[in-house]
């Protein structure tokens, strides 16, 4: 691994083999826990050097997002301090901007080469491990970038409920009808998961939130879900889907299906089949993409702009360099067909990580490598309180059977006891005491009234914001 000292040298210390692990997702956080484990003796004589470099110090466990941004969770359980899990780990909190692999090394920019107006540093490295994840797969859509709000991060989660809360005290507040009715107005753009759940749980809320307000009911408002296929969630099957679409649509949730958001200039959301909306709150879950970072690294890429990895997950034809998750290509060895590959899922990243870390420690040692098989075994959804559709091992299940089989399988696989404790903790309490109704968006703009009673310029109103925070 190490370059020998040269004749005539005089033996010296032999430098840790360090393991750059870029991305602090699934798989980054995952498979450094692993090498944690696996390489313990090596890490505390200091032949082995683990670093991590993610733009958050926290991994976000985003199947409870949308229980998130209703209020059944608080924010901060539905993240995970790496620094505390990753203790024998050394975290850089910043962004890989390119790798070049042939030299060994990753430019990274971090708030501190920021400050300094020194520009990127350079980290060298000796095993790679690239897992930037994926982004939001956006189109261009006029007046997207303006007023979407994403559904990828927990800030986002939190900001939206805080939107979705706010927007219905502009209605109650309101003379202007034409303003009410676009305050009122929720477009779900996206019928995968993370537009599905999230505007389950949302309107499960906002029909909640409506019983305090005096003239706001859950008729006045409008939740629409837009999707360009034939079919939502097409995880849980064909039969599946269509029982979601017939129970969003018994609770007045208007789904348009084989249907594309066209515009939503001035906050007017335009659909291919000619209906208009004005609508303060456009919600943009049509898919992901991979991470620019790999577009920016030697590394080999698939057509789809994902790294060519190995069923052991090591970048095909390229030594020392490892991918899993959203970030790679790899072969699905259970499908029986060739060029079949595992969905870019949690359900794979988990597994794939723990393979990752075991194969890289083999690596070290010497060892031959595992080869990743891992049969999908189905998905579970939910649609709001006691609300859910699954299909697990070719069974189907819907109603509260299926909201409870979501709340377990998701509570046994996020990380650590004391998130588990905590979750489950917050469940109880929830199911004893009513919901939580309170909208806290000035948290987004937490100098804005010392400003002005600094006497600075009046602070933006939120509403206003661009980017579509409340």
């Amino acid at each position: 691994m190490k370059a020998a000292n040269s004749p005539g040298t005089p033996p010296g210390p032999t430098p840790a083999t360090r393991i750059l692990v870029i991305g602090g997702g699934y798989v980054g956080m995952y498979t450094a826990l692993r090498l944690q484990r696996k390489l313990k003796q090596e890490l505390r004589r200091g032949e082995v050097e683990i670093v991590v470099v993610t733009p958050e110090p926290y991994m976000t466990y985003q199947p409870f997002l949308p229980e998130a941004a209703a209020g059944s969770i608080s924010p901060r359980h539905v993240v995970v301090p790496l620094r505390r899990v990753l203790d024998q780990c050394r975290i850089v909190i910043g962004e890989a901007r390119s790798v070049q692999h042939a030299k060994r090394t990753a430019t990274v920019t971090t708030l501190a080469t920021e400050e300094e107006h020194t520009g990127a540093a350079e980290i060298t490295y000796d095993e790679l491990v690239i897992a930037p994840g994926s982004v939001s797969r956006t189109l261009p859509v006029p007046g997207l970038a303006e007023h979407g709000i994403g559904f990828k991060t927990v800030e986002e989660a939190i900001g939206l409920r805080n939107h979705v809360i706010e927007q219905m005290d502009i209605a109650s507040s309101t003379r202007d009808p034409s303003i009410r009715d676009a305050a009122l107005t929720f477009v779900f753009v996206g019928g995968g998961y993370a537009g599905v759940e999230a505007l389950g749980e949302l309107e499960d809320m906002a029909r909640y939130t409506a019983r305090y307000y005096h003239n706001v009911t859950p008729d006045d408002m409008k939740w629409i879900l837009v999707e360009a296929s034939d079919r939502i969630l097409p995880e849980v099957g064909a039969e599946m889907g269509t029982y979601t679409v017939s129970r969003l649509r018994k609770r007045n949730i208007d789904v348009r299906l084989e249907t594309r958001l066209d515009s939503c200039e001035d906050r007017i959301a335009v659909l291919s089949d000619g209906s208009r909306f004005p609508t303060r709150t456009l919600v943009w879950t049509a898919g992901v993409k991979p991470h620019p970072l790999l577009a920016a690294t030697d590394l080999p890429l698939n057509a789809r702009g994902r790294l060519k990895c190995t069923a052991q997950l090591s970048v095909e034809g390229v030594p020392h360099a490892w991918g899993a998750g959203d970030a790679a290509a790899v072969p699905d060895v259970t499908a029986g067909e060739p060029g079949k590959e595992t969905a870019p899922n949690a359900q794979h990243a988990l597994r794939q990580a723990k393979v990752l870390g075991d194969n890289i420690a083999a690596s070290l040692h010497g060892r031959p490598l595992e080869t990743y098989a891992h049969r999908y075994v189905g998905s579970v959804a939910s649609l709001g309180l006691h609300k859910g559709v699954a299909y697990v091992y070719g069974r189907k299940l819907k109603g509260y059977p299926a909201w409870f089989m979501h709340r377990v399988y998701h509570l046994s696989r996020v990380p650590t006891f004391n998130r588990k404790a905590r979750v489950l903790a917050e469940w109880t309490l929830a199911g004893l005491f009513k919901r939580e109704i309170v909208s806290l968006g000035s948290l987004e703009h937490p100098r804005a009234e010392f400003e002005l009673a600094a006497g600075g310029k009046h602070p933006q109103d939120p509403n206003q914001d661009p980017k579509g925070s409340s």
